[in-house]
């Protein structure tokens, strides 16, 4: 139980589109609409973790079509989240970026994110320690993994509102914002390359 809760702390704090998102929402729009987006990314990864419990997602992803769709789809929608965080507070506009994204916007990322998949497999298809009872186990795994979860989200998003209550130049601001934005999509880059 001590490795697989190790291993949750590990994968989530890790750089990823969920953890660098909720930071760059907080640094671009402030703590409570990172709140709400947070509350869209939880759901969201529990509803994933529920998809590869039951099955669901292997059978989905087991079709080449469908893995080629939702990872395109991914890669639209990191950019245009991506976008929202970089161009927060500027005058340049090709989407509308003064309005925070919310709780669909965590919850559609997370039904897309390659790695929240990858994880939740990781972490319930291997370390095993409960052989007896399978139910007990995925029981105490959903437990342990969301209150690890929860707090490494929110201290994310935590640094994230922090840069924002420094008071920074708007230029610096903006280049922060440009920086969360452009790690999230390296991460991304990065996942779709292995």
């Amino acid at each position: 139980m001590l490795s697989f809760a190790a291993a949750v702390f590990l994968l989530i704090i890790t750089p990823g589109p969920g953890v660098l998102s909720v930071a760059g929402v907080g640094s671009a729009f402030g703590f409570r609409a990172g709140l709400g987006y947070l509350a869209g990314l939880g759901v969201g990864n529990s509803a994933v973790a529920l998809a590869v419990i039951s099955g669901l997602a292997a059978i989905v992803l087991a079709e080449p079509a469908i893995r080629t769709v939702l990872l395109f789809a991914s890669i639209a929608y990191l950019f245009y989240l991506a976008a929202k965080i970089a161009l927060s507070g500027s005058k340049i506009a090709f989407i509308e970026a003064e309005q925070a994204p919310g709780f669909v916007n965590g919850l559609m990322l997370q039904a897309i994110n390659p790695k929240c998949y990858a994880v939740n497999t990781t972490f319930f298809t291997g370390f095993g320690f409960w052989p007896e009872s399978f139910l007990a186990e995925t029981i105490v795994k959903l437990i342990l993994m969301n209150l690890i979860w929860i707090p490494i989200h929110l201290l994310w998003l935590y640094a994230g509102v922090s840069l924002k209550r420094l008071d920074l130049a708007p230029g610096t601001q903006r280049a922060i914002n440009i920086f969360m934005a452009a790690a999230m999509l390296a991460v991304v880059a990065l996942a779709a390359l292995r």
